[in-house]
């Protein structure tokens, strides 16, 4: 990116149609590795969860597909099952604690169709821990590419955060709105919403927003049977919006502040559009500032590396930047089905490195190994800690005391600066 530029990112809420099934999906892994934690199984790499889950929400229906194997399957006549009850249930209380009761999408009304079924035998015999003289390891659960990315220009405004500025406030618009509806305060506001940030960077810097674009659901009458129109939406969020950015940087100009620019947003959520999981991987990831391997993340478990060694990159790149060896950080890793050490590392400093990328290389896979094994013990992974991670991105969350969003730590820039 050039140093004097302008860069936009996205966000959408948790009430988002995309969103909507990432959450699904994240709770019902969450609901298999939890039935793991309570029978003490989950750091055994030999029977641990395995799921690929996928739903489609529409109009009044939702349907989860995918494969699996856990603790939430039993043996009927020898083909594997799952409880669909359960998973039907799961379902419903992510609709409900979203927020959504509505005539074309209830979390009480929705049919729900579960069609999980078993993990093909020939995907598990490449992943499962084999044998060696290392100790066990698990293969990657497919080929692919990750990346990792962390820069640390958005520090001064949250510590700690290492993300880019133009997803990092767009990200926090739709936050404090959401808030603000939960908690009475924007009471006629819905569930979804979406956001568009446009920052203008002067010397490789921040420092401020050229546009603002915001859609958000609303009902078609406030309380007193007046009917909303984008101009009262506007004047009824403004104040939350500006309140998300930093000070001095919402834009002036009513015409660079645009909010539900089609005209009236009643009818959303998924009875307004198709939602699938997997969709808006730009969106949990970086914004566009930076690469993403293809590769989504909700609804797989840990052994996939679509999954975890993003993580894994983003919390190598992060503690490159929090170690001082860099101002941008860009890491590549890529993986071979059924095969545990990766094919390839790529460390990109992108012209702002103090130390040199070759011997980042070297050192990074040395002290963290990129295996999935590792990956998954060393983060611990192995927890109901991936619901929290669907909405509002994956990264730049702050580590929670449970053990969420571990690969936000910067625990390993000490290591990394001795081993420099």
């Amino acid at each position: 990116m050039r140093a004097s530029s302008l860069f936009t990112s996205e966000s959408v809420s948790e009430g988002h149609p995309d969103k909507v099934s990432d959450q699904i999906s994240d709770a019902i892994l969450d609901a298999f590795i939890e039935k793991d934690v309570k029978l003490g199984i989950a750091d055994d790499s030999l029977v641990n969860t395995r799921l690929g889950c996928e739903t489609l929400c529409t109009t009044n229906k939702i349907v989860i597909a995918g494969e699996g194997r856990g603790q939430l399957f039993r043996m009927i006549h020898g083909v594997s099952v799952v409880d669909r009850e359960l998973i039907s249930e799961i379902a419903r209380g992510v609709v409900k604690d979203i927020g959504y009761d509505q005539n074309g999408f209830s979390y009480h009304g929705a049919d729900i169709e579960v069609l999980l079924h078993g993990q093909s035998p020939d995907i598990a015999m490449g992943v499962d821990a084999k044998k060696k003289k290392s100790g066990e390891e698990e293969g990657a659960g497919d080929q692919g590419m990750m990346f990792g990315f962390a820069c640390n220009e958005s520090e001064v405004y949250e510590k700690g955060s290492y993300m880019p500025a133009p997803i990092y406030f767009a990200h926090k618009i739709l936050k404090v709105l959401s808030e603000k509806r939960r908690n009475g305060q924007l009471f006629d506001l819905q569930p979804d919403a979406k956001s568009q940030v446009t920052v203008k960077y002067v010397d490789g810097k921040p420092v401020g927003c050229t546009k603002v674009v915001v859609s958000t659901q609303h009902n078609e009458r406030s309380r007193n049977g007046k009917k909303y129109s984008p101009g009262l939406i506007k004047e009824m969020i403004s104040t939350a919006v500006e309140s998300a950015l930093p000070k001095g940087w919402m834009p002036q100009k009513p015409s660079d502040f645009l909010v539900n620019p089609t005209g009236n947003f009643v009818v959303g959520g998924p009875d307004g559009d198709c939602g699938l999981t997997g969709r808006k991987i730009i969106v949990d990831t970086y914004g566009g500032y930076a690469p993403h391997g293809g590769g989504a993340f909700s609804g797989k478990d840990p052994t996939k590396v679509d999954r975890s060694a993003a993580y894994a990159a983003r919390y190598l790149a992060k503690n490159v930047v929090a170690a001082g060896f860099a101002d941008r950080c860009t890491i590549q890793v890529a993986y071979a089905i059924g095969v545990a050490d990766p094919m390839s590392l790529l460390v990109d400093t992108h012209g702002t490195g103090k130390v040199d990328e070759k011997k980042l290389e070297k050192v990074l896979p040395e002290i963290f190994r990129l295996t999935p094994t590792n990956i998954r013990r060393s983060l611990r992974l192995n927890r109901p800690i991936y619901r929290r991670t669907a909405a509002y991105g994956h990264f730049g969350r702050a580590p929670d005391k449970d053990g969420g969003f571990s690969w936000e730590k910067t625990d390993l820039a000490d290591a990394l600066r001795r081993a420099m």
